[in-house]
């Protein structure tokens, strides 16, 4: 850890900055070590506030990289360490965070863990389940085939119907023509008979 505070003539603002440094990198180790006791949600919510505090520190640092330079030459030597130190500080909450954040297993669950056996089970599991989907659609196309074969059998049926009628149709048509026409030979017969009874 960095070395306590020293206050020097000359590096008030930066005496400023390095104590905001360390109520920042105080809050910061204790959701580091909150964060192994948690799972699922929660640790994710403290990754969350665990980075925004890192990205503070970050801030921080730049603050005092730029107002050491004011510092006068001869305090400048051991605050140039104090500031070496608070980043070697902050590299390894960096480091620590980042291997906290890869735990997939705390973070969603057993479910995500990278253990063999479990990825198995889990691909397994979805395997089936696509084999179930995939029977699903098959007899799915099935019926929808059947279907549209009867619908075309009903069609050619319909038409075949239509066909026989069109003809039963003309039939009559003619049928009734030759009616009419026979009528009109046995009137004339008729008349002819009457017309030589009269004689």
């Amino acid at each position: 850890m960095a070395n306590p505070l020293d206050t020097d003539a000359g590096s008030e603002l930066f005496s400023s900055y390095e104590a905001e440094f360390k109520l920042i990198q105080a809050d910061l180790n204790q959701k580091l070590d909150q964060i192994p006791e948690l799972a699922g949600e929660p640790r994710k919510a403290a990754i969350s506030q665990a980075e925004r505090a890192l990205e503070e520190l970050d801030e921080q640092l730049g603050a005092m990289r730029l107002e050491k330079q004011n510092i006068p030459t001869s305090s400048r030597t051991k605050v140039n360490q104090r500031f070496r130190n608070y980043e070697s500080d902050t590299d390894a909450a960096r480091r620590k965070l980042t291997t906290l954040s890869s735990d997939r297993s705390a973070l969603f669950g057993s479910r995500y863990t990278d253990d063999p056996a479990g990825s198995s089970d889990i691909h397994m599991e979805q395997r089936q389940q696509l084999l179930s989907g995939t029977d699903r659609l098959d007899r799915s196309t099935q019926r929808l085939k059947a279907s549209q074969a009867l619908a075309n059998e009903t069609e050619a049926i319909g038409a075949g119907t239509l066909a026989d009628l069109g003809r039963q149709r003309e039939t009559i048509e003619h049928t009734r023509s030759r009616m009419l026409e026979s009528e009109g030979y046995v009137d004339r017969s008729v008349k002819t008979l009457r017309g030589m009874a009269r004689r």
